[in-house]
């Protein structure tokens, strides 16, 4: 389900939109969130250092990443794999 999810709000993005990058985030904390974002080859493009804080009230940073239009076809077809 979740890699459908994420095939459908891509492929909007790209091939309707005709967006030239999907820009991705989470928190430093959430390695779950960060390793699935990975397995997308989604490149990171960095980290905002203090960017968010938490409900805890823990600062963190955000990590940044994005998938490039060039990118898609290679992405889209390891989900359309993984959909199977």
């Amino acid at each position: 389900m979740n890699n459908a999810c994420k095939f459908l709000l891509m492929r909007y993005a790209f091939e309707v939109l005709s967006y030239q990058t999907v820009a991705l985030r989470t928190s430093s904390l959430n390695t779950r969130s960060q390793a699935a974002i990975e397995r997308l080859d989604a490149k990171k493009d960095g980290v905002i250092g203090n960017k968010r804080t938490t409900q805890d009230g823990i600062i963190c940073d955000t990590v940044m990443c994005s998938i490039m239009a060039d990118e898609w076809p290679n992405v889209k077809h390891n989900l359309q794999q993984k959909m199977q």
